[in-house]
């Protein structure tokens, strides 16, 4: 895959020219190699991230420069969802680089179908190291197999592609089908008898009024 890209010399505030014209900056970086600043084609960038993701080799070519890049992080408009800004990173195909691949969850548990459960994923993405030619696109986890409650997908369950080594404790749970929470009889709290307090206040109250006057009567005398 192919993505034309061009130079830019237009940084912070005045990025908001290159927005305007339908590019999105970009930057461009990688282990040994300047940065260089960029500008996409925001409707062509967008039908690339569809079909390659974040873990697919793409080639950058401007002027007369071709170079093998990740889609290493992507930033979007938290209102529009309309891409802000791209990081490249530049990759040797002879050199192993870490990334992390998303999980694709399929199927459906015959557990929570047919019985009730609950379904707690616990990862999104694992974290590999590989050739950035074996670096998957995603790991796919069919949850069909989760037939009973409290049973448990671990990372060591998924096909892992030869030439790729998972950076993640292979028994770390991928996803688990828990009963769910029963419905709890409210107990009704007891209500305070507020005759009994009042009286109690009133005795209270006369006790001292009384204790008082006959201060007052004995200091009277004196």
């Amino acid at each position: 895959m192919e993505l034309a890209v061009e130079t830019r010399d237009k940084f912070g505030r005045d990025t908001k020219a290159v927005r305007e014209k339908g590019l999105i900056p970009a930057e461009l970086y990688g282990h040994g190699i300047e940065n260089t600043h960029l500008a996409v084609d925001a409707k062509a960038f967008g039908k690339l991230y569809r079909e390659a993701g974040e873990n697919t080799i793409v080639t950058l070519v401007f002027g007369k420069e071709k170079r093998p890049v990740l889609i290493y992080d992507v930033q979007k408009n938290y209102l529009s969802d309309a891409v802000d800004h791209i990081d490249f990173y530049q990759v040797r195909m002879d050199e192993k680089i870490t990334a992390k691949v998303p999980i694709e969850f399929t199927g459906e548990s015959p557990a929570v179908k047919e019985k009730g459960g609950l379904l707690n994923t616990s990862l999104a993405e694992i974290e590999v190291e590989a050739l950035p030619a074996d670096l998957p696109h995603r790991f796919v986890v069919d949850l069909s197999v989760l037939a009973e409650i409290n049973q448990s997908l671990y990372v060591k369950d998924i096909l892992i592609p030869k030439g790729v080594r998972v950076l993640v404790d292979p028994g770390t749970a991928v996803a688990t089908i828990t009963e769910k929470m029963k419905e709890e009889e409210v107990v009704a709290a007891p209500v305070a008898d507020v005759t009994e307090v009042k009286v109690e206040t009133e005795e209270k109250k006369e006790a001292r009024d009384q204790a008082k006057a006959a201060t007052e009567g004995e200091e009277g005398k004196k």
